[in-house]
């Protein structure tokens, strides 16, 4: 049995859960809805107010599928009742960031401000030196920072760049004066 996998998932408070017969599993909670269509090799039911998944044999691919299956269901589970949230920093001479209608903009030393399209789904607040994104996919969420986060990676001298507010940067010294 997946040590992952085995474990329930716990339905809270105001999430919906329904199964339909193609095994696609829909969470959904008041205003957020999220689907996960599930591999044929495992089954998925409803009981007790937590859903439970079971596989039909012990393949590794099968086993695999198992505990990847679940951490997805629990993940939309949290997404839809509580959301999920990044946030960057970003620092450097000059560098600005700001949300115009569907796009954040961003100056980042560049000779042009950057302008991404905020994706459906995606909420970005931006508070002077720090981007938050948040929403109720995790994977959405996650790849939405990655891509502004690409746009200027932390750099380990001065420390200038775009970076995730738990990311610890080591830093490197600089060029020593030394003897000759």
């Amino acid at each position: 049995m997946s040590r992952i996998g085995k474990l329930p998932v716990e339905i809270t408070q105001g999430v919906e859960v329904t199964i339909s017969p193609d095994n696609a599993v829909s969470i959904k909670s008041a205003q957020k809805i999220l689907k996960i269509q599930v591999n044929s090799v495992i089954n998925v039911q409803v009981k007790d107010g937590s859903v439970v998944l079971t596989r039909k044999n012990d393949e590794p691919k099968s086993r695999a599928w198992h505990g990847l299956y679940r951490a997805l269901i629990q993940n939309a589970v949290t997404g839809v009742s509580k959301g999920w949230t990044k946030t960057l920093i970003f620092k450097g001479v000059g560098y600005k960031a700001n949300v115009a209608g569907k796009y954040l903009e961003m100056n980042l030393g560049y000779s042009h401000p950057i302008k991404m399209e905020i994706p459906e789904g995606l909420t970005v607040k931006v508070e002077k030196t720090s981007i938050m994104v948040s929403g109720a996919d995790r994977a959405q969420v996650g790849q939405f920072s990655a891509q502004i986060r690409s746009w200027r990676e932390p750099e380990p001298y001065l420390g200038k760049g775009i970076r995730y507010s738990n990311e610890v940067i080591r830093r490197k010294a600089g060029k020593s004066g030394g003897e000759k």
